[in-house]
């Protein structure tokens, strides 16, 4: 394969959307600290554990996108951007992504089916990753057409994933994170239809069912909802007895912030279609981020 086949694959399968998988080391980032869990969370072994979890994730995204790329060729035609895509545009065939996706599938569930082999008692991240493909199928046959029910059933993809990443490691997580997983994922995918509305609203089936004043409700409750759920979980009493320390709150001010700016972003009529772009060139984002990830350090170590 050519280098330039290569990076048209690379597009194709949407490298770059793997990031989304990140959400796979959320229950890893927080046991790291937990007193009561940090033992299971140390070490390369948990680490590479994960990562081999967000990877089978990661092609299994990959496989579905191709599949959808295929079913949604002719309405990605009319969109600006997508119309680039690589089956779109006509750069891979149709029947190779097809292939290409059936190999990324089976790819994909290598690692988990081994994994459950090695550990008979960690069946959950197996079971998990099952749920996630029914769940796709399920979005990619009908629900992607059901305006609101198909943001909703992006959301429950990232549940699923924060749940697997857990189920790797054998650790707990709490369902307060689970609910601002699923809060901000909502907020992410009400803005990208937001946008979508706006560049090329013939681009999606269930565009035609959204009303734009509902959507900026629902864009502002699943904003103020993330927030509310974050700083909950910061607070409650499980998470201080866990962590040693109120100081964790301190971090919600970095949460209040990446979503000031990502509003922003969505009202500014920046694009905002691809959040993983977003999140990969953003030196705001970048910013509140690195920001975050110090407070919490400096909350958990300095004050516990």
């Amino acid at each position: 394969m050519t280098k330039a086949a290569a990076l048209v694959w690379l597009r194709a399968v949407r490298a770059p959307q793997w990031t989304k998988n990140g959400i796979v080391f959320l229950a890893w980032f927080f046991a790291f600290a937990d007193k009561s869990q940090a033992a299971m969370a140390r070490g390369w072994r948990p680490f590479v554990l994960v990562a081999a979890m967000a990877a089978s994730f990661s092609l299994l995204s990959s496989a579905f996108y191709l599949l959808n790329d295929v079913a949604d060729c002719d309405d990605d035609r009319k969109h600006p951007v997508k119309r680039m895509r690589p089956v779109a545009s006509g750069e891979i065939s149709k029947i190779d992504a097809v292939r290409a996706a059936l190999a990324l599938f089976a790819c994909s569930l290598a690692y988990p089916a081994v994994f459950v082999l090695r550990h008979p008692d960690r069946t959950l991240g197996f079971a998990v990753i099952l749920a996630y493909v029914f769940l796709q199928c399920l979005y990619s046959g009908v629900l992607r057409k059901v305006p609101y029910v198909d943001v909703a059933v992006i959301a429950a993809g990232f549940v699923l994933r924060a749940i697997a990443g857990a189920a790797a490691m054998a650790v707990r997580i709490s369902p307060w994170l689970l609910a601002c997983a699923f809060a901000l994922s909502l907020f992410l995918a009400l803005c990208k239809r937001r946008h979508e509305m706006a560049v090329a609203s013939g681009s999606r089936a269930a565009l035609d069912g959204y009303h734009p004043v509902a959507l900026d409700v629902l864009i502002a409750l699943s904003a103020a909802g993330t927030l509310a759920v974050y700083s909950a979980y910061t607070l409650a009493a499980d998470t201080v007895a866990r962590f040693g320390t109120k100081a964790l709150s301190s971090t919600a001010v970095f949460v209040a912030l990446g979503l000031a700016r990502y509003l922003w972003l969505v009202y500014s009529r920046s694009d905002v279609g691809r959040p993983e772009k977003v999140l990969l060139t953003d030196k705001w984002i970048w910013l509140v981020l690195a920001g975050y990830g110090a407070a919490a350090v400096v909350s958990v170590w300095l004050y516990r």
